[in-house]
């Protein structure tokens, strides 16, 4: 677990979002944890992949070195990590070992060209958040849901912040891979209300070239969270040409029936967008569906209408497109 000075853990958060429907029941608070153990090629959020700070540049905000230049004025290391093209706009920020222990260049840059992705955050200040929207829970059946990057890459503070949240009786949700050992898993399902976990593919060879893992050590603890009875919810991010097809789906809706029956609340098939190429350039990575060409709207649409009836008729499973925000 990270630690502020002074020995307060913290957890290194790459955003809070309020207002949001897609992650569980009601209006809820999403909390966006830091660090991942996998790298699926159409992940959105690749400033969640690391467990550290990061800085993000968006060369089309900068104002150029010539009309501005804060981030220079207050760089430790004399604006050696910043880089400027040819006309004087942001170009790149190579960080260094000693940016990590300065990153005042987010904080000065007026329009925000440069963007801070995590915050090392505490507890009190999560829960004041959180308790900031309390009155969109009461009135939604809504509250909080843990997310990522992969929410149980830092699984003692998320416990931690499990707790004061139900001790605050704040309905409690996670979102994860669920690709963890199965003893921190358990820890943190003793305040967790809800459990929302992905099948990205049945086929194990085939998981670990799109996820860069095998699914063994997830479908176990998928197996497990049913065993200990917790209100599970199953989903697929149906990217075409990676997973949307029946045979990969048929399957996925075989072992839910097998092994975990009645227990799911849903399966749910999420209907996938690209999404996320600003980001990883805004990082300097490569976005790894760089040329990926999506079927139309229609087409995809009429195939995931198409693949929930083939589940619902073949195996007897609930099963919807999309999130379903009053699932409890």
């Amino acid at each position: 677990m990270l630690h502020y000075s002074g020995n307060e853990p913290c957890a290194l958060i790459s955003d809070v979002q309020h207002y949001s429907i897609h992650d569980g029941p009601g209006i809820r608070t999403s909390v966006f944890f830091s660090g991942c153990t996998m790298r699926c090629h159409w992940c959105s959020n690749p400033e969640a992949m690391e467990p550290r700070q990061r800085l993000g540049v968006f060369p089309d905000k900068c104002l150029s070195r010539q009309k501005c230049g804060d981030c220079l004025s207050v760089c430790q290391l004399n604006g050696a990590p910043i880089e400027f093209d040819e006309s004087g706009a942001l170009k790149a920020i190579r960080m260094v070992a000693d940016c990590g222990s300065c990153l005042r260049c987010a904080d000065a840059c007026p329009p925000r060209a440069i963007k801070l992705w995590g915050r090392k955050m505490r507890l009190p200040e999560l829960m004041t958040e959180i308790e900031g929207d309390r009155d969109f829970y009461q009135r939604s059946g809504g509250g909080v849901t843990l997310t990522g990057g992969e929410v149980m890459f830092q699984w003692e503070f998320a416990d931690a912040l499990l707790a004061a949240c139900k001790a605050a009786s704040i309905h409690t949700c996670i979102e994860t891979a669920l690709h963890c050992p199965v003893e921190d898993m358990e820890i943190v399902y003793k305040n967790t209300d809800l459990v929302i976990a992905d099948i990205k593919h049945m086929d194990s060879s085939v998981h670990k070239k799109i996820t860069g893992v095998g699914n063994g050590l997830i479908l176990g603890n998928i197996i497990r969270t049913a065993e200990l009875g917790k209100p599970l919810v199953i989903r697929t991010p149906v990217v075409p040409g990676y997973n949307d097809d029946k045979g990969n789906i048929g399957n996925t809706a075989r072992f839910i029936r097998d092994n975990l029956g009645s227990k799911i609340v849903s399966y749910q098939l999420l209907p996938f967008r690209v999404l996320g190429a600003e980001k990883y350039a805004s990082l300097m990575l490569d976005y790894p569906m760089s040329g990926y060409v999506l079927p139309e709207l229609a087409e995809r649409e009429s195939h995931l209408v198409y693949l929930a009836g083939f589940v619902q008729r073949e195996f007897g499973i609930k099963t919807e497109v999309g999130a379903d925000n009053h699932i409890r």
